[in-house]
């Protein structure tokens, strides 16, 4: 299904996460970076996703904003990374890989931060 090798999209996905900017690259803790080819169909429902709706990244976790001085002992949250996804939307935009991936990286990251889509709609972000 994907075109680039698994190991060459990790390698992205890393540098992408080295140029994130250092007050929220060094506030990073108990965060695991997954790629996966895409998300299963599971997923797509639970987020109001057609068949065709295309996911290209997931947060998965408690943000930092909402965690209680009650949390700690918990599993690490996730940044998923659907790696089809990105391809196809990159080869059908005529865009980079590095760029797209850093985008939704720091997408999700937002996420994480606590910052809703909402608002990274109202500021720019995407």
């Amino acid at each position: 299904m994907t075109n680039m090798d698994r190991k060459d999209f990790e390698q992205i996905a890393l540098k992408a996460v080295s140029q994130l900017p250092e007050e929220y690259g060094s506030r990073l803790e108990n965060v695991e970076i997954i790629i996966e080819d895409k998300p299963g169909m599971d997923t797509a429902k639970k987020l109001s996703l057609g068949t065709h709706g295309r996911l290209l990244g997931l947060y998965q976790g408690v943000p930092l904003k909402a965690r209680t001085h009650y949390y700690g002992m918990v599993l690490p949250d996730r940044v998923i990374l659907y790696q089809a996804n990105i391809e196809r939307t990159c080869r059908e935009k005529g865009m980079g890989i590095f760029e797209e991936v850093k985008h939704v990286l720091q997408h999700e990251i937002a996420h994480h931060f606590g910052i809703s889509d909402k608002r990274l709609k109202d500021i720019g972000a995407y």
